[in-house]
């Protein structure tokens, strides 16, 4: 499923090499991220240890827990 599919709130994981924007870190392929929302070409996410990570909006995902977050 593409990220721009998803609803705000799940988590996810990532299904294939996921791109970022310049001078952003690596992704790991199985990689689980909580979405929030997309902004432009990029979403914003945070990984498991809160920090903010920015994947492109087409990025292969899939839904690990679907639900909206308050």
């Amino acid at each position: 499923m593409k990220l721009h599919k998803v609803k705000n709130g799940s988590r996810i994981r990532i299904l294939a090499d996921a791109k970022a924007p310049p001078a952003h870190r690596d992704f790991s392929l199985g990689e689980e991220l909580e979405f929030y929302h997309i902004d432009g070409m990029y979403s914003y996410c945070k990984d498991d240890d809160g920090n903010v990570v920015h994947l492109v909006a087409w990025a292969d995902v899939e839904v690990v827990r679907d639900g909206r977050r308050q």
